[in-house]
């Protein structure tokens, strides 16, 4: 496990200075690899972590009449390191430390990541154990259908965030790449040993085999599993927006004292913060098409992609992390209604026991047909009628009496027979 306090925010992620500052920690790793392969002196590597530095304002003084943001970069440097500056970049083409850089901040933000969705996991996970047994109605649809729980309702985020937890450790692993191969990727000027080693400083792996840059699909790869990440937190934000409807209210936002739902009604209270997660989604998922869009650069690469990541790679992580915690702190304080729940689970007098109803009359002998045929029309009878009552159709239908005794009847309605195997789920799930 990460610890928080190792890490800095995600915004200062993706601040210039902590750029500036990966490019000089590459530009260092390179230097000192060169040097224990007795390509530079090892002097000159001490001199240069000594002195080296930069400043982010003379950076992009420098890059406003060079109009090129490494140059720039190294020209700052260079005017800190003095004479030992020109063993910095040896053999070296710009994307060698963009690309390598990027990987460090990738992977400092998938960390970051990673700590809320571990937050968000245990916030589950704990509402899930607190309603196991919170009967409700499940929708199909959005008509009722059959009892569930809440808490097996939350079973299946759990079970989803676990698999999104899953897919970011295995992509932590996949763009922990950097590359040290010089101009289209060839190791004319530097050799592979020296991305070796500068990569295995800086914990990261060697690509495979990079063009002048990394290839985009992994950084595609990237973004895609956060955007999905994001459409999973709002498929949570949805349901909640939904179960917090007037005329359903099985759930509700924390409305905390003071907060103000209308400017013109005063007793709204609104899902606002499930709502600005379903948007926030839509531009993860936005994302993540531009950068498949990146994946095509033109041979060994051209700088088309580079613009578009300076937008997406900041909001997608920045975006993320704040959604991650944004959910876990609505979980967290989400106020549950049982008795709300049971009382739209039983509208129209339990209908949506009808299955086990069909069930029993065909266990004792009436065709299947026969049986959805005298439920169905009871089933009818009840629904949206002001006082509709499935169960005293039922009870009084003679085909049905005729076939099932009072108790067997009764035993149809009883919730409890829809919760007999949830328990083989929790114990999946450490529920």
């Amino acid at each position: 496990m990460i610890e928080r306090y190792t890490l800095p925010e995600m915004g200062e992620l993706w601040t210039e200075t902590y750029k500036l500052k990966t490019w000089l920690q590459v530009e260092i790793a390179v230097c000192e690899a060169q040097a224990e392969l007795g390509y530079i002196p090892t002097e000159a590597v001490e001199e240069i972590k000594a002195k080296a530095n930069f400043d982010p304002q003379r950076v992009l003084e420098i890059e406003t009449e060079v109009r090129h943001d490494m140059i720039a970069f190294l020209t700052n440097v260079n005017e800190y390191v003095g004479d030992a500056g020109r063993y910095i970049h040896l053999g070296l083409t710009s994307s060698d430390i963009l690309d390598t850089a990027l990987a460090l901040q990738l992977v400092a933000s998938l960390d970051l990541l990673l700590i809320e969705l571990e937050e968000l996991i245990t916030a589950i996970r704990s509402q899930a154990r607190q309603h196991r047994y919170t009967i409700m109605i499940g929708r199909s649809h959005g008509i009722h259908a059959e009892p569930i729980t809440f808490g097996f309702k939350l079973a299946g985020w759990l079970a989803e965030v676990l698999r999104s937890q899953e897919r970011l450790i295995n992509l932590r692993q996949n763009i922990a790449v950097g590359k040290i191969s010089g101009a289209v990727g060839t190791y004319a000027n530097v050799e592979p040993k020296i991305e070796e080693l500068a990569c295995q400083k800086l914990g990261l792996q060697p690509d495979t085999a990079s063009t002048q840059v990394i290839s985009r699909d992994r950084h595609a790869d990237y973004v895609q599993q956060l955007a999905l990440l994001g459409s999973s937190l709002e498929r949570f934000a949805v349901e909640i927006r939904n179960l917090q409807r007037t005329d359903v209210l099985e759930v509700e936002e924390f409305f905390a004292k003071g907060q103000k739902g209308s400017s013109a009604m005063p007793h709204k209270r609104n899902p606002i913060r499930s709502e600005r997660l379903t948007g926030m989604a839509r531009i993860l998922r936005g994302n993540a098409v531009a950068a498949l869009e990146n994946v095509a650069l033109w041979h060994e690469r051209d700088i088309s992609h580079s613009a578009v990541e300076r937008v997406i790679f900041p909001d997608t992580c920045i975006l993320t992390h704040f959604m991650l915690h944004e959910t876990t702190d609505l979980i967290k304080n989400l106020l549950v209604y049982p008795q709300n729940m049971e009382r739209n689970m039983n509208c129209y007098g339990g209908v949506v026991f009808s299955q086990r109803v069909l069930l029993t009359l065909v266990d004792k002998g009436m065709s299947r047909e026969d049986a959805y045929t005298v439920v169905q029309s009871c089933a009818h009878q009840a629904w949206n009628q002001p006082q509709g009552n499935f169960q005293d159709l039922i009870c009084k239908d003679s085909r049905v009496i005729n076939v099932l005794s009072e108790s067997e009847i009764k035993g149809c309605f009883d919730p409890k027979h829809h919760l007999k195997h949830l328990d083989e789920i929790y114990q999946r799930l450490s529920i």
